[in-house]
């Protein structure tokens, strides 16, 4: 895991910046930013500039950034994404995360996630408890790639922390941390496998131990679960919104090893209020622990962003120029 740590003076740095942001129009609206955000970034303090070029570059697993600045006064924990996108909570923690993203990629969203936004509000709901969701709480989050399904799905997946009052770990397992044998790379190497939109896409709520029976009725693209070079191979799995071709029994019992040899190589890391960890979406699988919430504006609360290399792969599977994928 690479991990830079700003200092006060660079932290002000990116304070100044967003607030310079945020004070441009009479409303903070990140689709409209989106566009220029690569240009304002490249005022970011240059030790850190230089660090995410590497990182980029190397593709590096699992990144963290520490140090970024969060209001002191910040609002509290909103009780799901909707009560924070009607309130603008944490607008400025939203500017930190795009201007910080943009020197590995491009931000993007989907037209059926929290409204199209492109910044995500992670925070536990109420009667959202045990859903496959990140709105979930006292069940975990298994591992997983983000958006699964999509061949435009994100390269990074970005989580800045604003409160984790109980040390919830954010879970993950790196590629090159597993040690597979040659049979079922082989068999994960071949198009054996549907993969599904997960529930934030479809609407529906699956809850955590209701089985595979719901993804009957949802469209899926096929393909291999280990793809691109053979030295430093990618990766795509999510045991809850993944399955194999009817009849497939050794793919099937490949996808279930393979689930038992990822929870026996889970890493974790705990955020911090300032803390920013950009996981590598095609090398790394994630997921969360599971915690009790408390609704009391003092919850565990994260922003999210998705970042692609290329957003033109986006406008070319789209046939038209927007950021929001439909």
């Amino acid at each position: 895991m690479d991990k830079i740590t700003l200092s006060s003076a660079e932290s002000d740095e990116v304070a100044r910046l967003a607030d310079e942001v945020l004070g441009d129009g009479d409303s903070w609206d990140p689709l409209t930013f989106v566009d220029r955000a690569g240009r304002v970034a490249e005022r970011l303090p240059l030790r850190l500039r230089e660090f995410l070029a590497e990182v980029r570059a190397n593709e590096s697993d699992v990144t963290v950034v520490s140090g970024l600045p969060i209001a002191d006064d910040l609002v509290p924990t909103p009780t799901g994404w909707d009560t924070a996108a009607k309130t603008g909570a944490g607008q400025r923690e939203e500017i930190v995360l795009l201007l910080v993203g943009s020197a590995l990629g491009e931000a993007f969203g989907w037209a059926n996630q929290q409204d199209g936004r492109i910044v995500h509000d992670v925070c536990p709901a109420p009667g959202m408890e045990r859903s496959l969701t990140s709105a979930s709480s006292e069940a975990g989050l298994s591992l997983h790639t983000e958006d699964v399904f999509h061949p435009c799905r994100g390269d990074y997946v970005s989580l800045l922390c604003l409160r984790n009052p109980d040390s919830v770990g954010t879970t993950f397992v790196r590629i090159a941390a597993l040690d597979l044998p040659e049979q079922t790379r082989k068999v994960l190497s071949e198009n054996r496998f549907r993969f599904y939109p997960d529930d934030s896409h479809v609407g529906g709520v699956l809850l955590d131990g209701d089985g595979t029976d719901h993804l009957a009725g949802r469209g899926h693209t096929t393909g291999s679960v280990i793809f691109g070079p053979h030295e430093r191979p990618y990766l795509r799995f999510d045991i809850d919104f993944m399955a194999v071709e009817e009849g497939d029994t050794e793919a099937a019992a490949v996808m279930a090893a393979t689930q038992e040899h990822l929870s026996a190589a889970v890493e974790r890391v705990v955020l911090q209020p300032g803390d920013a960890v950009f996981v590598d979406n095609y090398r790394v699988v994630h997921g969360r622990e599971p915690f009790q919430p408390r609704y009391d504006g003092k919850d565990r609360w994260l922003k999210r962003l998705n970042l692609i290399r290329n957003v033109r792969s986006i406008y070319a599977l789209s046939d038209r120029r927007s950021r929001i994928i439909a």
